[in-house]
């Protein structure tokens, strides 16, 4: 007789057909994962697997990634020919690339003409290959000419960026995946890794099984990671700032430092000393809501341990002082050594799948390769390897995308060129950026959909292929450098990012004159020679040793059979005088508190099942099975002062618009405050506050208070949520 599991059917897994795997790297997130792509005898994509003797993902696929092949299997809304139309809202025309970019080109030089250099903007993305990137910069920043040119990447990854110049001298995570099997104690601050980086998550885990040591979630709402932590801290809403400086006052007290390590490698120690000793655990505690004697411990169980590292993702980065927190994370990890050894790191989780790789070539911030429009040698050194003048450069960044979109409003932006960006659906206070968007004399969409909502605003359309249509690069979060190799022919008439931006480069005088490689692997070569010497030396890699060992981590000089694992080992860092910086940081509590009117904390964040705004995600069924619907977390006993029952619609009104969502009851976030996953932009991005960082101008998205009510008519409230998800 059988019994238990052998009573089970065995699981059949379907013959997909496959007769040949190509090899890539996903296009979600930052984990960065190997995968190949199965293709039937007909050429055609229907497969996804992971690459088991690949370091970062070890055979292992999130949702998305084990799906990512439908994708290119006529996914609705996919752009394959060219758009044009004369006036804003009257119907698109088709029509060829050669129009389509002959009239984006004269339309740049009459605007630029007619209002400056700088009236017409760029914004671009973290969804390109860094070939891309780079190619794109060298069109913006030495033909074009234009200083406002930036990337969504600000909405995400700025305030990581900012930090670590701030406290290093330059951009680029010190740490790596690796650091979880060396480390004695990990603190994870505003990251949900299970949902946000699941593959990043099982490498945590599967270290974790092999040795035991403390893992400490700061987070104000009980996500799955603060479920499996050792010491949950759920601090009030945008006050990290004030419990990592209380940490610090803890270990400099009980004198916990390591003053060696210090005074051999850091400058700023007595002005920074002299600021958290403001900040005493009962002071911090009556600000942050974590008690003294939680912060005393949590402090001594960091401090003890041989190596201890911090990650974090948007819930430090998407706040009022996010770059502040990111320089208190280095601040911590400075006094207690926890920089350039095994186990001990800052390491911001980044979002896009090639976020690195536009803080890296694609001079949105600067110029190539970390180089700075403020350092003349820079300028220089740029302008005579592209063939161009030194002086058609500024001398300092133009504007962040955060402001060249208020700058429509006051008429400094005339025109705008968006690149596989959705403002419409990313960018909070949704009513105000259709109101900009349709001040733009010429707004030009390039993008692998149609069906995205700026597109609405927009007078060209450029259809672009998606990831594994074309060839290039991505860096992941721990510096990878991977390669996506081409697996199928771009959809219908759509060209790669690259082809375009080569193409419009030719519409310029000064584009005739610069080289522009045909191909990314010269475009690769190209970037080889600029990145020799530098922190993120990539001159020893190659395509073809990049695929063979499953990705290579920078630096890796030339010479070199591998990349290097962690920055910083050897204690020199990219500051003039080589030493790292402690900074002194107040806390300035600027956000918005909840109030009589408006009583509840809106915090936002992933899930698992989708990326961003469902652009692709909301196309592929399994994704959508399994998270229709835009929903709100809202605890039980705030739901029955509220009168609103668990399935039930309620109505979020905030000071800059309301939406409407399915209610889900539940304990894991406090009674004063709501969850809603910012996939669903309808909801969230209607009522979000998008106050911005001062230094690195990244929206707050993560907190704004909010009032709510259970909505009258319930059936009208469902229809209304059906059709906002619809595609």
């Amino acid at each position: 007789m059988l019994f238990g599991r052998n009573q089970k059917n065995p699981i059949h897994i379907a013959d997909k057909g496959v007769v040949e795997w190509k090899y890539t790297t996903c296009g979600y997130c930052s984990t960065g994962c190997s995968i190949e792509v199965g293709l039937n005898a007909e050429g055609a994509p229907v497969a996804s697997r992971g690459v088991a003797d690949a370091d970062v993902n070890r055979g292992k696929l999130c949702i998305k990634g084990i799906f990512e092949h439908e994708l290119f299997r006529q996914t609705p809304g996919r752009g394959d020919q060219p758009l044009m139309r004369t006036q804003r809202f009257e119907p698109f025309r088709a029509t060829g690339w050669k129009e389509a970019l002959d009239t984006v080109g004269s339309e740049i030089r009459r605007i630029q003409g007619a209002y400056g250099r700088d009236s017409f903007a760029i914004v671009s993305t973290g969804q390109i290959m860094t070939e891309e990137f780079y190619t794109l910069g060298k069109l913006a920043r030495g033909v074009i000419g234009t200083n406002n040119y930036d990337g969504n990447t600000t909405l995400c990854m700025s305030s990581a960026v900012s930090g670590y110049k701030r406290s290093f001298g330059s951009d680029g995570p010190p740490g790596c995946y690796d650091d979880f099997d060396h480390t004695e104690c990990l603190l994870a601050i505003g990251s949900n890794l299970p949902e946000q980086h699941p593959i990043i998550y099982w490498r945590l885990k599967e270290a974790l099984e092999k040795r035991k040591f403390p893992v400490i979630v700061v987070d104000p709402r009980v996500t799955m990671f603060a479920q499996m932590a050792d010491i949950h801290l759920p601090v009030n809403p945008g006050t990290d700032l004030v419990l990592l400086n209380a940490l610090a006052h803890v270990i400099l007290k009980e004198g916990l430092h390591k003053p060696d390590y210090l005074a051999a490698h850091a400058e700023g120690f007595e002005e920074f000393k002299a600021l958290v000793e403001q900040y005493d655990p009962v002071t911090a505690a009556k600000i942050c809501g974590i008690d003294e004697d939680t912060i005393r411990n949590v402090a001594r169980v960091y401090a003890r341990a041989g190596a201890a590292m911090t990650i974090w993702t948007m819930g430090i980065n998407q706040s009022t002082h996010g770059s502040d927190g990111v320089v208190a994370i280095n601040n911590l990890n400075l006094i207690t050594g926890n920089i350039g050894k095994p186990g001990g790191s800052s390491l911001s989780i980044t979002g896009q799948c090639n976020a690195m790789g536009t803080r890296e070539w694609s001079s949105c911030s600067g110029l190539p390769g970390y180089r700075a429009l403020e350092k003349d040698q820079d300028r220089e050194e740029i302008a005579k390897f592209w063939g161009i003048d030194p002086s058609f450069f500024p001398k300092q960044r133009g504007m962040f995308m955060t402001d060249i979109l208020p700058a429509i409003e006051t008429g400094e932006i005339k025109g705008l060129w968006l690149i596989a960006t959705n403002p419409m659906t990313s960018m909070s206070n949704t009513a105000r950026i259709r109101k900009m968007l349709e001040k733009l004399e010429f707004l030009v969409v390039q993008d692998a959909y149609q069906d995205v909502e700026t597109n609405e605003y927009a007078h060209a359309f450029l259809p672009a292929a998606v990831w594994a249509e074309k060839e290039g690069c991505f860096t992941n979060t721990e510096r990878r450098v991977n390669l996506t190799r081409n697996v199928c022919p771009p959809h219908g008439d759509s060209k790669p990012d690259l082809w375009i931006f080569n193409e419009v480069a030719k519409r310029f005088e000064q584009g005739r004159q610069i080289r522009f490689p045909e191909n990314a692997e010269g475009v690769f070569e190209e970037m080889k020679k600029l990145s020799r010497g530098r922190l993120l030396d990539i001159s020893g890699m190659s395509y073809d040793k990049i695929e063979k060992a499953r990705g290579l981590q920078w630096p890796c000089a030339d010479g070199a059979d591998q990349g290097s694992a962690r920055l910083y080992a050897d204690g020199v860092f990219q500051h003039p005088n080589g030493k790292a910086k402690l900074i002194p940081l107040p806390f300035i509590d600027n956000n918005e508190r909840p109030d009589a009117e408006y009583p509840f904390w809106l915090n936002t964040g992933r899930v698992v099942e989708h990326f961003h705004t469902r652009t692709r995600t909301g196309k592929v069924g399994n994704g959508n099975k399994f998270s229709p619907t835009p929903y709100m977390e809202m605890n039980p006993d705030a739901a029955v002062r509220l009168g609103i029952r668990h399935g039930e619609y309620a109505r979020l009104t905030s000071r800059r618009g309301d939406a409407v969502v399915m209610v889900q009851l539940t304990q894991r976030v406090a009674p004063d405050a709501v969850f809603i996953p910012f996939h669903f932009h309808e909801c969230v991005n209607r009522v979000s506050l998008g106050l911005l960082d001062p230094h690195s101008r990244q929206p707050a998205y993560k907190q704004c208070a909010v009032h709510i009510e259970r909505s009258a008519d319930q059936d009208e409230a469902a229809r209304q949520n059906v059709a906002a998800r619809a595609y």
